[in-house]
């Protein structure tokens, strides 16, 4: 949705917001209302409905969990592809969305639950192209080192997000032409990667909470309330 009482002045930084809840939006309006060098001109529901409204941004406030089922990861890339920074606004209820984020390279991390003062000066340094150091993006940061990414080839990427979704073995392996066997093998070979990391991966549900982590599947949608 595009904002038409947009100020003209140079010296005010437009901002995008990617939040599928109108009312954190609203909240967001009012939080800034007060904030003469930011201007929210431009919301949408997920990044690519955004982008397709303008790229003239100096930031886009981005919430992590999103319908379209977008990882952090995807949609911070696409927003730096278009020259744009990120600054997250999450319940930050989700820790493993907060690290990939941070991994990923925002600006800075700010829960919704905070002070109105706190998210302000948020998105004004963040608007500003500063990095903001809050408590959860410095905690997503320092916690990386506990967080070992697991590098897996094109192939067993692949085979992971078909199985971890919920493809039996055989079925895998008739979408991937390789035999069952072979399927078998790389999940052993991608268990084995995991364990190395010292992130278990022994059972279907552990394989599918760590494709998630690692962004190889799509984040789950929320229900919307009928």
């Amino acid at each position: 949705m595009v904002d038409d009482a947009v100020p003209e002045s140079a010296d005010v930084r437009r901002i995008g917001v990617v939040e599928d809840h109108q009312v954190t939006i609203t909240g967001l309006r009012q939080v800034l209302a007060d904030e003469p060098s930011v201007e929210i001109v431009a919301t949408a529901p997920s990044v690519p409905e955004l982008l397709a409204i303008t790229t003239d941004l100096a930031l886009v406030v981005l919430d992590l969990r999103l319908p379209d089922g977008s990882t952090p990861a995807e949609n911070i890339e696409r927003l730096r592809a278009a020259g744009i920074e990120t600054l997250v606004f999450t319940s930050a209820d989700e820790p493993y969305l907060v690290r990939a984020a941070a991994r990923a390279g925002v600006l800075g991390v700010v829960r919704k639950s905070e002070r109105d003062e706190v998210v302000a000066a948020a998105v004004r340094e963040a608007a500003a192209g500063k990095q903001v150091p809050t408590t959860d993006w410095a905690i997503a940061i320092d916690g990386d080192d506990d967080f070992t990414g697991v590098k897996l080839s094109p192939r067993q990427r692949e085979v992971l997000a078909l199985y971890a979704s919920g493809e039996p073995a055989a079925r895998v392996a008739r979408l991937t032409d390789l035999t069952e066997e072979t399927v078998n093998a790389y999940l052993g070979r991608i268990r084995l990667k995991y364990a190395e990391a010292g992130r278990p991966a022994r059972t279907k549900t552990e394989l599918f909470k760590r494709a998630l982590e690692d962004g190889w599947l799509p984040i789950p949608r929320r229900r919307r309330a009928p």
